[in-house]
């Protein structure tokens, strides 16, 4: 009895990626990034700023308990949380500018899964060795020089991503006391939970997943085929140049390219440049560094792999010179990028200077609408929320601007001024009179503007309202 076939499965097992150590400008323009992004991340919350009494002294702080936001000279309250919408916006515009200039240079470059797995590639050559070492490490057997150099190499990465969750929950209070109650076991079970939860995503996202985020978790992959066009600059192989491939010093008939696979063996995405551009890519151009390296040994020009444009390529095969970079870079597309994008910037720049210190908020009460009073005039009661930005305590003059007269009283207070601690709202009750008989008491609606005064600066702010009559 013939026994049947077993099910063809489509499932593959995944298979680890070693990427060998490389010399170039390329890697080097990574080390660089990867240093300075690690270093904002890492030292930004220690860096004070003097506010004043009574205000935080952390540059940069995300207060959630006071529902602010501090950024050097910079605070962002509730109200003007679209600073943050057009931040936003402009990270979305600057990412689909670059892509359509220069591929995925984010993901390659700047990306934090692409700059804490670099780090933890290095961690992990500095303990087993390179690329050659680190395979025969995979496939050797459990044993005490394995065990050790495993548990070395985890436990470095688990420092890497305590420090990250730790440098994380900085960013939401002051740093210097935040590491003192964490130390002393006297923090918030808030922040231990998160730092744990930062420190296993951290150590699992960077040191075991890698480059299965990049292709399955991150939709940006399928997203940048959008991004790009016949002129965008992307890491490519030229074909025309480098095949036939092959080894060995007779070379006749033969490109540049001899297999070596050293474009491959440096690849974190473990991915071969010359089966053409694939979703896995990150422009990361470390394959270029390996290349060229090899080019230079065999004594073969620079850039079998470098960056091109797909119209770049129609032309090298017809033998003309390639279109200048700038021409690629700058063009209609991008240019209409770099002009949103410069458009918002600006915007925010100037709502920014333009913003008040001091904000007024009237609401009429609704129920009743008006009152009469014995001697028939008619009274309007108004909630005022008045805000002071200032890291001082200011006091505001209250005063109406409309056609007629009106008596102001403000409720528990012998004059029309209203004392407001440093940074902080404070609400206040508002009478607002119009005499009998007068054309205002009758009128059904009439429109008035309540204006407040900063008694030191005479700074001043209003907010348009409207007075309820009789409506005779």
């Amino acid at each position: 009895m013939n026994e049947s076939p077993q099910p063809q499965t489509l499932y593959a097992a995944r298979e680890p990626i070693f990427p060998r150590r490389v010399k170039g400008r390329f890697r080097t323009l990574k080390w660089l990034i990867m240093a300075v992004t690690l270093g904002i991340y890492y030292i930004t919350p220690w860096i004070r700023w003097d506010r004043g009494p009574n205000m935080p002294d952390q540059a940069v702080l995300v207060d959630l308990a006071n529902r602010r936001f501090f950024f050097f000279m910079i605070e962002i309250w509730p109200d003007e949380f679209y600073f943050i919408a057009g931040l936003l916006i402009m990270a979305g515009l600057g990412l689909f500018l670059f892509t359509s200039a220069l591929g995925r240079v984010w993901c390659g470059y700047a990306c934090p899964q692409t700059v804490w797995t670099d780090l933890f590639i290095l961690v992990e050559r500095w303990i087993e060795g390179d690329r050659n070492a680190r395979v025969r490490l995979w496939h050797e057997k459990w044993n005490l020089r394995k065990a050790r150099l495993r548990l070395t190499k985890w436990t470095i990465w688990l420092l890497i991503g305590l420090a990250t969750g730790g440098a994380w929950v900085f960013y939401f209070t002051d740093a210097p006391t935040l590491a003192r109650d964490l130390v002393t076991g006297n923090a918030h079970p808030i922040a231990y939970t998160t730092m744990g939860i930062l420190t296993f995503t951290t150590f699992f996202f960077g040191g075991f997943a890698r480059e299965q985020i990049c292709i399955y978790a991150c939709p940006w992959p399928r997203i940048q085929a959008a991004m790009l066009d016949e002129d965008s600059l992307v890491v490519a192989y030229r074909a025309w140049r480098g095949e036939p491939r092959g080894k060995g010093k007779n070379r006749v008939g033969l490109g540049d390219c001899i297999d070596c696979e050293a474009c491959v063996n440096v690849c974190p995405m473990g991915i071969d440049i010359r089966d053409g551009q694939q979703l896995e890519c990150i422009t990361c151009a470390l394959c270029i560094d390996a290349c060229d390296e090899v080019m230079d040994r065999i004594g073969k020009p620079r850039g079998l792999i470098g960056y091109m444009a797909l119209s770049d390529e129609v032309r090298e095969r017809e033998g003309k010179p390639p279109i200048p970079v700038w021409k690629h870079v700058f063009r209609p597309r991008t240019l209409l990028y770099f002009t949103l994008w410069s458009a918002i910037g600006v915007g925010l720049i100037v709502a920014l200077f333009l913003r008040s210190p001091i904000e007024i908020n009237v609401t009429p009460e609704r129920n009743p609408i008006y009152v009469t009073l014995a001697d028939g005039s008619i009274r309007n009661i108004y909630t005022l929320r008045i805000r002071n930005k200032h890291p001082d305590e200011r006091t505001f003059r209250v005063s109406i601007s409309a056609d007629g007269h009106y008596r102001l009283t403000l409720e528990g207070q012998d004059r029309l001024e209203v004392t407001v601690p440093a940074d902080e709202t404070r609400t206040q009750r508002l009478y607002v009179e119009a005499p009998a008989g007068t054309s205002q008491a009758r009128a059904e609606r009439s429109e008035i503007r309540i204006w407040i005064a900063d008694t030191a600066s005479h700074e001043r702010v209003y907010a348009d309202t409207v007075f309820n009559g009789r409506g005779e």
